[in-house]
Protein backbone atom coordinates (compact mmCIF):
# COMPACT_ATOMS: atom_id res chain seq x y z
CA UNK A 1 0.00 0.00 0.00
CA UNK A 2 1.29 3.85 -1.05
CA UNK A 3 2.29 5.72 1.70
CA UNK A 4 -0.37 8.45 0.88
CA UNK A 5 -2.84 5.31 0.79
CA UNK A 6 -2.46 5.23 4.63
CA UNK A 7 -1.96 8.96 5.64
CA UNK A 8 -5.41 10.26 3.47
CA UNK A 9 -7.66 8.71 6.27
CA UNK A 10 -5.49 10.28 9.21
CA UNK A 11 -5.19 13.39 7.19
CA UNK A 12 -8.98 13.88 6.41
CA UNK A 13 -10.13 12.86 10.15
CA UNK A 14 -7.61 15.51 11.61
CA UNK A 15 -9.03 17.95 9.04
CA UNK A 16 -12.22 17.35 10.21
CA UNK A 17 -11.64 17.32 13.86
CA UNK A 18 -10.23 20.92 13.42
CA UNK A 19 -13.37 22.01 11.39
CA UNK A 20 -11.75 22.70 7.80
CA UNK A 21 -13.45 21.96 4.43
CA UNK A 22 -13.13 18.52 3.74
CA UNK A 23 -15.13 19.18 -0.01
CA UNK A 24 -12.67 17.37 -1.49
CA UNK A 25 -13.92 13.94 -0.46
CA UNK A 26 -16.41 12.06 -2.83
CA UNK A 27 -18.09 10.15 0.54
CA UNK A 28 -22.14 11.07 0.96
CA UNK A 29 -22.89 7.83 2.66
CA UNK A 30 -22.03 7.14 6.12
CA UNK A 31 -23.00 3.54 7.16
CA UNK A 32 -23.69 2.80 10.92
CA UNK A 33 -24.60 -0.24 13.17
CA UNK A 34 -26.38 0.13 16.50
CA UNK A 35 -26.31 -2.83 19.14
CA UNK A 36 -28.57 -1.86 21.83
CA UNK A 37 -27.39 -5.20 23.35
CA UNK A 38 -23.86 -3.78 23.99
CA UNK A 39 -23.90 -1.13 27.05
CA UNK A 40 -22.05 1.10 28.37
CA UNK A 41 -22.75 3.61 31.47
CA UNK A 42 -25.83 5.16 32.73
CA UNK A 43 -26.25 8.67 31.22
CA UNK A 44 -27.12 10.71 34.63
CA UNK A 45 -27.69 13.88 33.33
CA UNK A 46 -26.04 17.72 31.92
CA UNK A 47 -26.25 20.63 33.74
CA UNK A 48 -24.24 24.24 33.65
CA UNK A 49 -23.62 26.27 37.04
CA UNK A 50 -25.39 29.53 37.46
CA UNK A 51 -22.05 31.37 38.51
CA UNK A 52 -21.63 35.00 38.58
CA UNK A 53 -23.95 36.44 36.35
CA UNK A 54 -27.65 34.31 37.47
CA UNK A 55 -27.06 36.67 40.77
CA UNK A 56 -27.52 40.11 38.73
CA UNK A 57 -29.61 38.10 35.78
CA UNK A 58 -32.00 36.83 38.18
CA UNK A 59 -32.86 40.09 39.27
CA UNK A 60 -33.94 41.47 35.86
CA UNK A 61 -37.39 41.86 34.72
CA UNK A 62 -39.71 38.75 35.17
CA UNK A 63 -40.22 38.18 31.27
CA UNK A 64 -36.46 38.17 30.36
CA UNK A 65 -35.05 36.15 33.23
CA UNK A 66 -38.06 33.85 32.82
CA UNK A 67 -36.42 33.39 28.94
CA UNK A 68 -33.21 32.67 30.15
CA UNK A 69 -35.02 29.75 32.39
CA UNK A 70 -36.81 28.15 29.23
CA UNK A 71 -33.50 28.63 27.32
CA UNK A 72 -31.82 26.51 29.62
CA UNK A 73 -34.50 24.56 31.57
CA UNK A 74 -37.66 23.98 29.74
CA UNK A 75 -38.84 20.67 27.45
CA UNK A 76 -41.89 22.29 26.69
CA UNK A 77 -42.24 22.81 22.61
CA UNK A 78 -44.70 25.94 20.98
CA UNK A 79 -47.37 24.85 18.57
CA UNK A 80 -44.59 23.94 15.24
CA UNK A 81 -42.83 21.64 18.02
CA UNK A 82 -40.17 23.73 18.58
CA UNK A 83 -38.26 23.63 21.62
CA UNK A 84 -38.12 26.21 23.60
CA UNK A 85 -35.49 25.12 25.78
CA UNK A 86 -32.81 22.46 26.02
CA UNK A 87 -34.10 20.47 29.04
CA UNK A 88 -30.86 20.66 31.57
CA UNK A 89 -32.05 18.21 34.65
CA UNK A 90 -28.70 19.59 36.53
CA UNK A 91 -28.29 22.71 37.81
CA UNK A 92 -24.92 24.06 39.79
CA UNK A 93 -24.89 26.38 42.63
CA UNK A 94 -22.16 28.42 43.49
CA UNK A 95 -22.02 28.52 46.95
CA UNK A 96 -20.29 32.13 47.59
CA UNK A 97 -17.07 32.99 49.71
CA UNK A 98 -18.75 36.52 50.78
CA UNK A 99 -16.48 38.21 48.29
CA UNK A 100 -19.27 40.64 47.15
CA UNK A 101 -19.86 41.86 51.10
CA UNK A 102 -16.27 42.88 51.21
CA UNK A 103 -16.77 45.08 47.96
CA UNK A 104 -13.09 46.64 46.68
CA UNK A 105 -11.58 45.21 49.82
CA UNK A 106 -12.07 41.39 48.42
CA UNK A 107 -9.24 42.16 46.17
CA UNK A 108 -11.35 40.42 43.44
CA UNK A 109 -12.06 44.03 40.93
CA UNK A 110 -14.63 42.72 38.58
CA UNK A 111 -18.01 42.96 40.97
CA UNK A 112 -19.50 40.33 38.44
CA UNK A 113 -17.00 38.27 39.45
CA UNK A 114 -17.13 38.49 43.58
CA UNK A 115 -19.64 36.37 45.31
CA UNK A 116 -22.48 36.58 47.96
CA UNK A 117 -23.01 34.01 50.59
CA UNK A 118 -25.78 33.23 53.27
CA UNK A 119 -23.47 33.52 56.17
CA UNK A 120 -23.07 37.04 56.76
CA UNK A 121 -19.90 39.12 58.23
CA UNK A 122 -21.21 38.85 61.77
CA UNK A 123 -21.78 35.40 61.72
CA UNK A 124 -25.44 35.59 61.02
CA UNK A 125 -27.40 34.30 58.68
CA UNK A 126 -29.32 36.31 55.80
CA UNK A 127 -31.24 33.86 53.44
CA UNK A 128 -32.47 36.73 51.23
CA UNK A 129 -28.46 37.58 50.74
CA UNK A 130 -28.72 36.01 47.50
CA UNK A 131 -31.68 36.86 45.31
CA UNK A 132 -30.91 36.29 41.83
CA UNK A 133 -29.30 32.74 42.47
CA UNK A 134 -32.00 31.70 44.38
CA UNK A 135 -34.59 32.62 41.62
CA UNK A 136 -32.69 30.45 39.43
CA UNK A 137 -33.18 27.80 41.91
CA UNK A 138 -36.47 27.69 42.00
CA UNK A 139 -37.04 28.34 38.22
CA UNK A 140 -34.75 25.43 38.09
CA UNK A 141 -37.10 23.15 39.94
CA UNK A 142 -40.00 24.57 38.35
CA UNK A 143 -39.19 23.29 35.00
CA UNK A 144 -38.15 20.16 35.87
CA UNK A 145 -34.78 20.04 37.11
CA UNK A 146 -34.43 17.51 39.57
CA UNK A 147 -30.53 17.33 40.29
CA UNK A 148 -28.89 20.51 41.89
CA UNK A 149 -25.29 20.77 43.06
CA UNK A 150 -23.93 23.31 45.28
CA UNK A 151 -20.10 24.00 44.76
CA UNK A 152 -17.66 26.28 46.64
CA UNK A 153 -14.81 27.78 44.84
CA UNK A 154 -13.64 29.03 48.07
CA UNK A 155 -14.42 28.73 51.80
CA UNK A 156 -16.00 31.54 53.14
CA UNK A 157 -13.57 34.26 54.17
CA UNK A 158 -14.41 33.88 57.75
CA UNK A 159 -12.63 30.80 57.18
CA UNK A 160 -9.57 31.66 55.59
CA UNK A 161 -6.01 32.22 56.65
CA UNK A 162 -5.71 35.41 54.90
CA UNK A 163 -9.15 36.97 55.20
CA UNK A 164 -9.97 36.84 51.37
CA UNK A 165 -11.67 34.58 48.96
CA UNK A 166 -8.35 33.88 46.91
CA UNK A 167 -4.81 32.11 47.80
CA UNK A 168 -2.17 35.29 48.90
CA UNK A 169 0.57 32.46 48.12
CA UNK A 170 -0.74 29.55 45.81
CA UNK A 171 -0.95 27.37 49.24
CA UNK A 172 -4.38 26.26 50.40
CA UNK A 173 -6.18 29.13 52.08
CA UNK A 174 -8.38 26.94 54.08
CA UNK A 175 -7.59 27.42 58.19
CA UNK A 176 -8.00 24.00 58.75
CA UNK A 177 -8.74 24.90 62.62
CA UNK A 178 -11.75 26.30 61.33
CA UNK A 179 -12.77 22.92 59.32
CA UNK A 180 -15.54 22.01 61.85
CA UNK A 181 -16.86 25.48 61.19
CA UNK A 182 -16.95 25.59 57.10
CA UNK A 183 -18.34 22.74 57.38
CA UNK A 184 -20.92 23.64 59.77
CA UNK A 185 -21.74 26.51 57.46
CA UNK A 186 -22.20 23.67 54.70
CA UNK A 187 -24.63 21.99 56.86
CA UNK A 188 -26.79 25.29 57.39
CA UNK A 189 -26.63 26.22 53.79
CA UNK A 190 -27.67 22.97 52.54
CA UNK A 191 -30.44 22.99 55.49
CA UNK A 192 -31.01 26.72 54.92
CA UNK A 193 -31.71 26.25 51.35
CA UNK A 194 -34.29 23.24 52.09
CA UNK A 195 -36.40 25.32 54.57
CA UNK A 196 -36.23 28.52 52.69
CA UNK A 197 -36.21 27.80 48.57
CA UNK A 198 -37.53 24.18 49.02
CA UNK A 199 -34.17 23.10 47.41
CA UNK A 200 -32.27 19.75 48.23
CA UNK A 201 -29.01 19.80 47.11
CA UNK A 202 -28.41 16.07 46.21
CA UNK A 203 -24.71 16.90 45.75
CA UNK A 204 -21.88 18.76 47.25
CA UNK A 205 -18.32 19.47 45.63
CA UNK A 206 -16.45 21.14 47.86
CA UNK A 207 -13.41 22.07 46.11
CA UNK A 208 -13.32 23.53 42.76
CA UNK A 209 -10.15 22.84 40.82
CA UNK A 210 -7.09 22.32 43.78
CA UNK A 211 -4.55 21.92 41.32
CA UNK A 212 -4.70 25.70 40.71
CA UNK A 213 -2.92 28.32 42.59
CA UNK A 214 -5.75 30.71 43.27
CA UNK A 215 -3.36 33.40 43.84
CA UNK A 216 -4.07 36.38 40.78
CA UNK A 217 -7.49 37.20 42.45
CA UNK A 218 -9.67 37.36 39.74
CA UNK A 219 -11.99 35.19 41.03
CA UNK A 220 -12.61 33.14 44.05
CA UNK A 221 -10.94 29.87 44.35
CA UNK A 222 -8.96 27.83 46.87
CA UNK A 223 -5.99 25.63 46.44
CA UNK A 224 -5.75 22.03 48.25
CA UNK A 225 -3.53 19.22 47.29
CA UNK A 226 -4.70 15.61 48.23
CA UNK A 227 -3.76 15.14 51.81
CA UNK A 228 -5.66 18.35 52.71
CA UNK A 229 -8.40 17.42 50.25
CA UNK A 230 -8.75 14.43 52.42
CA UNK A 231 -9.24 15.99 55.34
CA UNK A 232 -11.65 18.67 53.68
CA UNK A 233 -13.67 15.83 52.63
CA UNK A 234 -13.62 13.73 55.86
CA UNK A 235 -14.47 16.88 57.86
CA UNK A 236 -17.83 17.50 55.86
CA UNK A 237 -18.37 13.82 55.93
CA UNK A 238 -18.56 13.74 59.28
CA UNK A 239 -20.51 17.39 59.69
CA UNK A 240 -23.38 15.57 57.70
CA UNK A 241 -23.37 12.39 59.63
CA UNK A 242 -23.92 14.37 62.94
CA UNK A 243 -26.80 16.26 61.45
CA UNK A 244 -28.32 13.96 59.47
CA UNK A 245 -27.95 15.42 55.84
CA UNK A 246 -28.85 13.09 52.75
CA UNK A 247 -26.93 15.29 50.43
CA UNK A 248 -23.36 13.10 49.09
CA UNK A 249 -20.21 14.94 48.65
CA UNK A 250 -18.94 14.54 45.01
CA UNK A 251 -14.95 14.27 44.91
CA UNK A 252 -12.50 15.35 42.39
CA UNK A 253 -13.52 19.02 40.43
CA UNK A 254 -9.59 18.19 38.69
CA UNK A 255 -8.74 21.01 37.24
CA UNK A 256 -7.64 18.80 33.73
CA UNK A 257 -8.72 14.93 32.99
CA UNK A 258 -5.12 13.64 33.65
CA UNK A 259 -5.18 14.42 37.02
CA UNK A 260 -7.42 11.91 37.61
CA UNK A 261 -4.23 9.39 36.64
CA UNK A 262 -1.92 10.94 36.22
CA UNK A 263 0.93 8.10 38.43
CA UNK A 264 3.55 10.83 38.42
CA UNK A 265 2.13 13.33 40.91
CA UNK A 266 0.90 12.09 44.16
CA UNK A 267 0.40 15.72 45.60
CA UNK A 268 -2.20 16.71 43.89
CA UNK A 269 -2.79 14.45 41.10
CA UNK A 270 -3.23 10.58 40.51
CA UNK A 271 -6.79 11.49 42.37
CA UNK A 272 -8.84 7.90 40.97
CA UNK A 273 -5.99 6.31 43.28
CA UNK A 274 -5.47 8.68 45.73
CA UNK A 275 -9.10 8.56 46.83
CA UNK A 276 -10.59 5.79 45.90
CA UNK A 277 -8.35 2.85 46.43
CA UNK A 278 -7.59 1.85 49.90
CA UNK A 279 -4.16 1.50 49.89
CA UNK A 280 -3.71 4.84 49.96
CA UNK A 281 -3.25 7.20 52.91
CA UNK A 282 -5.80 9.40 51.20
CA UNK A 283 -8.57 7.09 50.61
CA UNK A 284 -12.02 8.12 51.41
CA UNK A 285 -13.99 5.59 49.31
CA UNK A 286 -15.68 4.57 52.41
CA UNK A 287 -17.43 7.46 53.96
CA UNK A 288 -20.36 7.39 54.30
CA UNK A 289 -21.52 10.31 52.21
CA UNK A 290 -18.83 10.15 49.38
CA UNK A 291 -20.61 9.36 45.96
CA UNK A 292 -19.08 6.84 44.23
CA UNK A 293 -18.09 9.53 41.32
CA UNK A 294 -15.23 11.32 40.49
CA UNK A 295 -15.02 14.38 38.16
CA UNK A 296 -12.68 16.26 36.17
CA UNK A 297 -12.86 19.25 33.46
CA UNK A 298 -11.96 19.13 29.89
CA UNK A 299 -10.27 22.09 29.71
CA UNK A 300 -6.39 22.41 28.12
CA UNK A 301 -6.70 18.61 26.14
CA UNK A 302 -8.65 19.35 23.26
CA UNK A 303 -5.61 19.61 20.99
CA UNK A 304 -3.61 18.48 19.20
CA UNK A 305 -5.42 15.23 18.51
CA UNK A 306 -3.85 12.94 19.83
CA UNK A 307 -3.84 14.05 23.06
CA UNK A 308 -7.49 14.89 22.83
CA UNK A 309 -8.48 10.87 22.18
CA UNK A 310 -5.77 9.63 24.55
CA UNK A 311 -6.30 11.41 27.81
CA UNK A 312 -9.61 10.33 27.34
CA UNK A 313 -9.19 7.08 26.41
CA UNK A 314 -6.56 7.06 29.61
CA UNK A 315 -9.81 8.80 32.04
CA UNK A 316 -11.60 6.18 30.91
CA UNK A 317 -9.24 3.60 31.89
CA UNK A 318 -8.54 5.10 35.16
CA UNK A 319 -11.74 5.86 36.07
CA UNK A 320 -12.62 2.21 35.60
CA UNK A 321 -10.17 0.52 37.54
CA UNK A 322 -12.20 1.02 40.53
CA UNK A 323 -15.45 -1.17 40.79
CA UNK A 324 -18.72 1.06 40.69
CA UNK A 325 -16.58 4.33 39.89
CA UNK A 326 -18.61 6.77 37.93
CA UNK A 327 -16.70 9.68 35.87
CA UNK A 328 -18.42 13.40 35.56
CA UNK A 329 -17.14 15.96 33.45
CA UNK A 330 -18.18 18.60 35.26
CA UNK A 331 -17.12 21.70 33.75
CA UNK A 332 -15.96 23.31 30.51
CA UNK A 333 -15.80 26.56 27.94
CA UNK A 334 -13.55 26.99 25.99
CA UNK A 335 -10.63 28.24 27.16
CA UNK A 336 -6.79 28.04 25.46
CA UNK A 337 -8.41 26.03 22.36
CA UNK A 338 -6.51 27.82 19.38
CA UNK A 339 -7.94 26.26 17.11
CA UNK A 340 -11.26 28.38 17.18
CA UNK A 341 -8.74 31.37 16.44
CA UNK A 342 -9.54 33.30 20.08
CA UNK A 343 -11.94 33.51 23.06
CA UNK A 344 -14.02 35.95 22.11
CA UNK A 345 -17.39 35.35 22.30
CA UNK A 346 -19.16 33.08 19.15
CA UNK A 347 -23.12 32.64 19.22
CA UNK A 348 -22.48 30.73 15.59
CA UNK A 349 -21.92 27.37 14.68
CA UNK A 350 -18.21 26.95 14.33
CA UNK A 351 -17.80 26.90 18.34
CA UNK A 352 -21.27 25.03 18.41
CA UNK A 353 -19.85 22.46 16.30
CA UNK A 354 -16.50 22.07 18.04
CA UNK A 355 -18.54 21.93 21.49
CA UNK A 356 -20.76 19.10 20.12
CA UNK A 357 -17.94 17.21 18.87
CA UNK A 358 -16.30 17.21 22.69
CA UNK A 359 -19.28 16.28 23.99
CA UNK A 360 -19.40 12.99 21.77
CA UNK A 361 -16.17 12.38 22.35
CA UNK A 362 -16.18 13.00 26.28
CA UNK A 363 -19.38 10.66 26.19
CA UNK A 364 -18.24 7.99 24.05
CA UNK A 365 -14.49 7.57 24.74
CA UNK A 366 -14.32 8.91 28.79
CA UNK A 367 -17.38 6.98 29.20
CA UNK A 368 -18.64 10.60 31.07
CA UNK A 369 -22.38 10.08 32.98
CA UNK A 370 -22.77 13.41 33.14
CA UNK A 371 -21.79 16.23 31.17
CA UNK A 372 -22.07 20.07 32.21
CA UNK A 373 -20.83 23.03 31.25
CA UNK A 374 -19.53 26.05 33.01
CA UNK A 375 -21.22 29.07 33.29
CA UNK A 376 -25.33 29.20 32.24
CA UNK A 377 -25.45 32.71 31.42
CA UNK A 378 -22.75 34.93 30.78
CA UNK A 379 -22.01 38.90 30.28
CA UNK A 380 -18.46 38.89 28.99
CA UNK A 381 -16.58 38.93 25.46
CA UNK A 382 -15.35 35.13 25.65
CA UNK A 383 -16.70 31.90 24.91
CA UNK A 384 -17.77 30.68 28.12
CA UNK A 385 -21.94 31.25 27.86
CA UNK A 386 -25.15 29.00 26.42
CA UNK A 387 -26.76 32.27 27.26
CA UNK A 388 -25.38 35.43 26.79
CA UNK A 389 -26.84 38.60 28.80
CA UNK A 390 -25.56 42.51 28.52
CA UNK A 391 -23.25 43.30 31.18
CA UNK A 392 -26.36 45.16 33.25
CA UNK A 393 -27.24 44.35 36.31
CA UNK A 394 -30.91 45.66 36.24
CA UNK A 395 -31.88 44.87 32.35
CA UNK A 396 -31.16 44.50 28.99
CA UNK A 397 -31.10 42.00 26.08
CA UNK A 398 -30.77 38.08 26.07
CA UNK A 399 -28.87 36.43 23.43
CA UNK A 400 -29.18 32.47 22.56
CA UNK A 401 -26.17 30.66 21.24
CA UNK A 402 -25.44 27.31 19.15
CA UNK A 403 -23.45 26.38 21.42
CA UNK A 404 -26.69 26.32 23.79
CA UNK A 405 -28.84 24.40 20.75
CA UNK A 406 -26.15 21.95 20.21
CA UNK A 407 -25.43 21.08 23.91
CA UNK A 408 -29.32 20.61 23.45
CA UNK A 409 -29.36 17.98 20.98
CA UNK A 410 -27.99 15.78 23.74
CA UNK A 411 -29.75 17.31 27.21
CA UNK A 412 -33.02 17.73 25.74
CA UNK A 413 -33.49 14.51 24.24
CA UNK A 414 -31.14 11.83 26.51
CA UNK A 415 -32.94 11.87 30.08
CA UNK A 416 -31.37 9.96 32.98
CA UNK A 417 -31.44 6.90 33.40
CA UNK A 418 -30.40 6.17 29.72
CA UNK A 419 -27.81 3.90 28.70
CA UNK A 420 -25.14 4.11 26.04
CA UNK A 421 -24.78 1.48 23.49
CA UNK A 422 -22.79 0.68 20.85
CA UNK A 423 -22.25 2.54 16.99
CA UNK A 424 -20.21 0.46 14.72
CA UNK A 425 -19.33 2.75 11.38
CA UNK A 426 -19.28 0.38 8.75
CA UNK A 427 -18.92 2.58 6.11
CA UNK A 428 -16.44 1.68 3.30
CA UNK A 429 -14.71 5.33 3.37
CA UNK A 430 -13.70 7.75 5.67
CA UNK A 431 -15.91 8.31 8.69
CA UNK A 432 -17.25 12.24 8.09
CA UNK A 433 -19.50 12.55 11.21
CA UNK A 434 -19.72 11.44 14.87
CA UNK A 435 -22.70 9.33 15.38
CA UNK A 436 -23.84 8.22 19.59
CA UNK A 437 -26.57 6.14 20.57
CA UNK A 438 -28.37 5.81 23.92
CA UNK A 439 -31.42 3.02 24.78
CA UNK A 440 -34.69 4.63 26.57
CA UNK A 441 -36.65 1.09 27.43
CA UNK A 442 -37.82 0.44 23.57
CA UNK A 443 -36.84 3.85 22.10
CA UNK A 444 -32.98 5.05 20.81
CA UNK A 445 -31.73 8.52 21.01
CA UNK A 446 -29.00 9.43 18.38
CA UNK A 447 -27.00 11.96 18.25
CA UNK A 448 -24.70 12.66 14.72
CA UNK A 449 -22.62 15.74 14.83
CA UNK A 450 -21.67 16.54 10.52
CA UNK A 451 -18.55 19.03 10.75
CA UNK A 452 -18.17 19.08 7.05
CA UNK A 453 -19.90 21.56 4.56
CA UNK A 454 -21.53 18.98 3.03
CA UNK A 455 -25.03 17.07 3.26
CA UNK A 456 -24.40 13.50 4.55
CA UNK A 457 -26.47 10.63 4.40
CA UNK A 458 -26.61 8.55 7.36
CA UNK A 459 -27.80 4.88 6.63
CA UNK A 460 -28.77 3.16 10.09
CA UNK A 461 -28.85 -0.47 11.27
CA UNK A 462 -30.15 -1.28 14.17
CA UNK A 463 -29.52 -4.76 14.88
CA UNK A 464 -32.06 -7.08 16.06
CA UNK A 465 -34.72 -4.73 15.24
CA UNK A 466 -35.05 -3.85 11.95
CA UNK A 467 -35.93 -0.37 10.34
CA UNK A 468 -37.22 2.10 12.38
CA UNK A 469 -39.54 5.27 11.92
CA UNK A 470 -37.89 8.29 13.06
CA UNK A 471 -37.73 11.85 13.75
CA UNK A 472 -35.23 14.46 13.55
CA UNK A 473 -34.75 17.83 15.16
CA UNK A 474 -31.35 19.59 13.87
CA UNK A 475 -28.90 22.46 15.25
CA UNK A 476 -27.16 24.24 12.26
CA UNK A 477 -27.33 27.67 10.64
CA UNK A 478 -30.78 27.90 10.10
CA UNK A 479 -32.10 25.75 12.80
CA UNK A 480 -32.31 25.42 16.44
CA UNK A 481 -32.67 22.08 17.46
CA UNK A 482 -35.64 22.49 15.23
CA UNK A 483 -38.00 19.24 14.21
CA UNK A 484 -36.53 18.52 10.94
CA UNK A 485 -37.76 15.75 9.42
CA UNK A 486 -40.04 12.15 9.70
CA UNK A 487 -38.93 8.79 8.06
CA UNK A 488 -40.34 5.50 7.67
CA UNK A 489 -37.16 4.39 7.59
CA UNK A 490 -33.36 4.69 9.51
CA UNK A 491 -31.79 4.19 6.29
CA UNK A 492 -31.52 7.62 4.83
CA UNK A 493 -31.61 10.55 7.89
CA UNK A 494 -30.15 13.34 5.76
CA UNK A 495 -27.65 15.26 7.99
CA UNK A 496 -27.46 18.70 6.81
CA UNK A 497 -23.46 20.24 6.41
CA UNK A 498 -22.31 21.47 9.50
CA UNK A 499 -25.37 20.27 11.73
CA UNK A 500 -25.94 18.24 14.76
CA UNK A 501 -28.76 16.02 14.21
CA UNK A 502 -30.89 14.16 17.01
CA UNK A 503 -32.45 11.10 15.77
CA UNK A 504 -35.48 10.20 17.79
CA UNK A 505 -36.46 6.07 16.84
CA UNK A 506 -38.25 2.96 18.34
Amino acid sequence: MKKSAILKPLFVNMMLFFGYNTAFSQQTVVKVEIDPAIIFQTIEGFGASDAWSCQFAGLWPDAKKNKMADLLFSTATDNNDQPLGIGLNMWRFSIGAGSAAQGKLSDIGDEWRRQYAFLQPNGTYDWNAMPGQTWFLKAAKVRGVNQFIGFVNSPNVLFTKNGKAYSTDGKCNLDFEKLPAFAADIVATVKGLQQTAGITLNYLSPANEPQWKWNEHNQEGCPYNNTELASLYKGINQAFEQNKIATKIQVGEAGQLDYLYQNGDTLKGNQVYQFFNAASPNYVGNLSHIDQSISAHSYFTTSPVNKFINTRKKTAEGVAKVPGLRYWMSEYCVLGDAILKGEKRDLGMVTALFIARLIHHDLVISNAASWQWWLAISSGDYKDGLVYIDKNKTDGAVYDSKMLWALGNYSRFIKSGSQRVQVNNISTGNTEVYVSSYKQNQKLVTVAVNPTKQEIMLDIDIKGKGQNRAQTYVTSDNYNLSPFKQYNSTKQILLPAESVTTILSK
